[in-house]
């Protein structure tokens, strides 16, 4: 499956490094599938000639407002493409998400779901053919020499101040984070079980004004690459948006990774983001690298 994910890279234009949909190990792989509800009802290998040359995988979460998304990704070497073969994974992923619909007794409010990176120009082309539509996009943003970080510009408020997140803070930190996605859409619900199951605070970073929590950002490194850092959430409370709050915690959090050993940072935001969060991580040296389009397809 590794050598699959390897053998699409070139074609599909991949990023090796991208926090989003890099290119896993056998053993990153071998977790994931792991984790997977029925594993072996819910992947599929392709094979010809006795050789592996695809295969595919069906996710599934709730969302904030109820919605039941059933996310297939399939990948497959380019030299099997265009044979109908890349049209059978697909039929096979929606065959077996009706079946799940149908068992888990969610048909009001499913959907099917399915994503492709701007430069998967054949995915891309399959799923638009079957009848997916693009409903939102995520850009992965780069900033490529953490040594150079804003000197200025990274003031607090008078009365605010920052400091690590101990497991006493948990969650307050993840209160901050899930109320800023209240008014957002196609936001995966993310029970405080979850959050504490996979927290990882060394270089978590928030904001206080007095006992009250009023920012976080959470940072962590890349297991299987250490000098690579990752920004994977920043909230600042609604009522304290547009003071410099979200400024001062990226740049706490960037200079946190860059003590435990990172030289280089990734993040990844939704291109609908209301609060123009572009402009900010631009501010401070990121730049745009990837960008990952979702989409949907109505159950039926």
């Amino acid at each position: 499956m590794a050598a699959v994910r390897l053998g699409c890279a070139e074609r599909d234009r991949a990023d090796a490094r991208s926090v989003v949909d890099g290119l896993p190990t056998a053993a990153e792989i071998a977790e994931a599938s792991a984790e997977l509800e029925e594993p072996s009802r819910n992947q599929v290998l392709l094979e010809r000639d006795g050789s592996l040359v695809g295969y595919a995988t069906i996710r599934w979460w709730r969302e904030r407002d109820g919605t039941w998304v059933y996310l297939h990704r399939g990948y497959l070497l380019p030299e099997h493409r265009h044979q109908g073969i890349g049209s059978a994974m697909l039929n096979w992923a929606e065959k077996r998400i009706r079946e799940l619909v149908a068992q888990q007794g969610t048909s009001r409010t499913a959907v099917i779901g399915a994503s492709a990176t701007s430069s998967e120009q054949d995915a891309t082309a399959l799923l638009l053919a079957a009848g997916y539509r693009r409903v939102f996009s995520l850009v992965e943003m780069e900033l490529d020499d953490l040594r150079h970080l804003p000197e200025r510009g990274g003031e607090l408020p008078v009365g605010i101040r920052t400091g690590p997140i101990g497991a006493p803070h948990y969650r307050a930190a993840w209160s901050t984070v899930v109320d800023s996605y209240a008014d957002a859409g196609f936001i995966r619900e993310w029970p405080y079980r979850e959050f504490v199951a996979t927290a990882d605070p060394a270089c978590w970073r928030a904001a206080w004004d007095g006992q009250d929590m009023v920012g976080v950002v959470l940072c962590s490194l890349r297991r299987r690459d250490h000098t690579l850092g990752e920004v994977g959430e920043l909230s600042v409370r609604a009522d304290r948006r547009r003071l410099g709050i979200g400024r001062a915690l990226l740049l706490d959090g960037l200079r946190s990774l860059r003590a435990h050993g990172a030289t280089t940072a990734r993040l990844f935001t939704g291109t609908a983001n209301p609060h123009r969060s572009y402009d900010l991580y631009e501010s401070v040296g990121f730049r745009r690298r990837n960008t990952y389009a979702r989409y949907r397809k109505p159950l039926a």
